[in-house]
């Protein structure tokens, strides 16, 4: 487990680009949403495990007309230059039902990303506390695309690898950044690291709970059925719906948010990795795998991902890659509130478990959790996992601050490198 190192937060460098004026400005117009779009790839650019979005997804992300969030939020995107040459960016959002379930008078930001660069990073903050301040709110809660559904957090801990499919990751600097900002934990977002034995076969507590719920004679468990497969999403959308309808700062996701959100997932799917468990017929629990495609990508750096992976090199090379995935991750896992008595999550965990092991995989990752889902992480405790990646939602009143911020230094409290399973054989529902 490596943590971001702990160091004063210096003031900006003495480069001739450091040194040139600085300003944060409204994204306006084709120039600024072009700069915005492309700055996580140019400005991360030799990092040996930052995988950068493409800029096709990240146009999206931000494409009012494109992104459903724009029909129930609203948002504003600000980027940093320093003379012509952009050194951050950062949204502050808006979002209705957030603020009905969670903080009425709470805002979001997200999309944060920047040079080392302190005063930078003051600047960007300030402008997204500014735009919500201006709305009449007192709080701001993030790093969130532009919701919980999205990725969200910073990583502040295990900066040893590049990151799983669809989870964040920054340099070891960020941490420092955002609490020399005025930033402070609002909570933490756990990754677990899960050996898949051979057969895939869940440890001794983990496995005795997994029978104990598949053998009840009202179950049945079944994976997706590819044929089926709009009727099998659905049924995933409402359970998902009722699951995670109180988990912290969580909203429901509209029809289209969901058909968004499946429309990028549907490509990588594997049958296989997802698991539904039956109670006399209906569906009351789900679990969603993804093989870990970033290892695939990672192998072909050199292949910017998006529209270049249609071209016949891209293709081959990224085909000989995706042969040589050996990791799922564990993305969600859901049980219907009237259900979580049953250990329904145990048998399902162990079914995708096994059809991982069938398809290659040496291992999973349960993510992300939230640090105070007990249920959850006994879970991934239970199959063997070990702690290795903490990511941390921020959180800054906002009132003006002062004109000079004291410097602060991040020293996170160490994860334990291995966690013994749970005694008892059975656990309830989990939710993430």
């Amino acid at each position: 487990m490596n943590a971001a190192p702990a160091r004063p937060v210096s003031t900006a460098s003495s480069s001739p680009v450091a040194s040139a004026p600085l300003a944060v400005r409204p994204v306006r117009g084709r120039a600024d949403t072009a700069a915005f779009a492309a700055l996580p790839r140019t400005l991360h650019r030799g990092d040996p495990y930052r995988l950068p979005p493409a800029k096709g997804d990240q146009r999206a992300l931000i494409d009012r007309r494109r992104n459903p969030f724009f029909e129930v939020g609203t948002a504003e995107l600000f980027l940093a230059r320093r003379g012509r040459k952009p050194v951050g960016r950062i949204a502050a959002a808006v979002d209705s039902r957030y603020q009905a379930l969670h903080d009425a008078r709470g805002g979001l930001f997200g999309l944060f990303e920047c040079a080392d660069d302190p005063e930078a990073a003051a600047a960007l903050f300030d402008a997204a506390a500014g735009w919500l301040r201006e709305r009449g709110l007192e709080t701001m809660l993030g790093p969130l695309g532009f919701s919980v559904h999205d990725e969200c957090g910073v990583l502040v801990e295990g900066f040893d690898g590049p990151p799983t499919v669809m989870m964040p990751y920054n340099p070891a600097y960020y941490p420092a950044l955002y609490t020399a900002c005025g930033l402070t934990k609002a909570k933490d977002l756990l990754s677990w690291r899960v050996p898949v034995p051979p057969g895939g076969e869940p440890p001794g507590p983990a496995a005795r709970a997994a029978r104990w719920a598949a053998d009840a004679p009202d179950v049945r468990l079944r994976h997706l059925d590819p044929c089926r497969l709009e009727a099998d999403l659905a049924v995933v959308r409402d359970i998902y719906a009722d699951a995670w309808s109180g988990n912290y700062a969580s909203v429901p996701m509209t029809g289209r948010e969901f058909s968004h959100a499946m429309d990028r997932l549907r490509p990588l799917v594997r049958p296989e990795l997802v698991w539904f468990a039956e109670v006399r017929g209906e569906p009351v629990a789900f679990t969603f795998w993804l093989p870990d495609v970033n290892q695939a990508l990672h192998a072909t750096r050199d292949t910017p991902p998006g529209r270049s992976l249609g071209r016949p090199l891209g293709r081959l090379r990224t085909a000989r890659a995706v042969r040589r995935v050996d990791r799922a991750r564990v993305i969600l896992t859901g049980v219907r509130a009237a259900h979580r008595a049953r250990g329904l999550t145990a048998a399902l965990l162990a079914e995708a478990q096994r059809s991982a092991f069938r398809l290659g995989c040496a291992e999973s990752e349960f993510s992300w959790l939230l640090e105070d889902n007990r249920d959850a992480n006994r879970y991934a405790q239970a199959f063997g996992g070990v702690l290795h990646r903490r990511h941390r939602l921020y959180r800054r009143d906002l009132a003006p601050r002062p004109a000079a911020a004291a410097s602060s230094t991040l020293s996170p409290a160490p994860l334990p490198t291995a966690v013994p399973a749970p005694a008892a054989p059975h656990v309830p529902g989990v939710r993430r």
